[in-house]
């Protein structure tokens, strides 16, 4: 099998480090901007993390999952987490930024990137102003998402903090399948009646699978 080769015995101006401050980062290969982050001697742990995941899989995997690759501990695992992490939030504040949702699918957009390759249940609320422009999107659950574990003033808390007329939420479903559950539509009727109570519309509940979503509004499940 061969070797990766040792970045200390590239040429100068061929090591990752160097290239990216002579080339600018976009002149990189994934790899070499994974061995930039690692800071290790070795391509090795950067073409290793890429066959094992590939890109998509590096967001989700877990810090026991990336310690699984040979040369990557605990403090390594954690750096490449808070750096996807930054780049995440990063891509949100950019698609959030004078964002307008006129459609389920719009905000199905906003959120399938993230969403998509979650392997736990995340329910995310996104507050709108009077024009559907989103404000802000917050992950309020992870885990299961039913009546026993919701509350539904913390459906509601930064909407009313912010004076937002209307929310938009949303959950994803880690086994692919969007069809909403009767469970999803008893939690969905009861942030509906909430909402009415606070004068704060709740336009839509989208339950986000794998390449697909369903929007509950449009199949008039819980909102009638």
């Amino acid at each position: 099998m061969r070797q990766a080769p040792l970045i200390k015995k590239l040429p100068f101006i061929e090591r990752p480090q160097q290239r990216l401050r002579d080339r600018g980062p976009a002149a990189l290969s994934a790899t070499e901007l994974l061995a930039c982050l690692l800071q290790t001697p070795s391509l090795f742990q950067a073409q290793e993390l890429i066959r094992r995941f590939g890109l998509p899989g590096l967001l989700s995997a877990s810090i026991p999952e990336l310690c699984q690759v040979p040369g990557i501990g605990p403090s390594k695992a954690a750096q490449l987490k808070a750096a996807f992490e930054l780049g995440r939030r990063s891509l949100i504040e950019r698609q959030e930024d004078r964002f307008q949702i006129t459609s389920p699918a719009d905000a199905a957009g906003l959120l399938r990137h993230e969403m998509d390759a979650l392997d736990q249940e995340h329910l995310v609320v996104i507050t709108l102003d009077g024009k559907n422009r989103v404000l802000s999107r917050d992950t309020l659950y992870i885990g299961n998402v039913n009546t026993s574990v919701i509350r539904i003033s913390e459906i509601f808390r930064l909407a009313i903090r912010q004076n937002a007329p209307a929310i938009i939420i949303s959950h994803n479903h880690p086994s692919g399948d969007p069809n909403p559950s009767p469970e999803d539509v008893r939690v969905t009727r009861q942030i509906v009646e909430a909402g009415k109570m606070l004068d704060i519309d709740v336009l839509d509940h989208l339950v986000i699978g794998h390449q697909r979503y369903v929007s509950l509004k449009e199949r008039g499940l819980g909102f009638g």
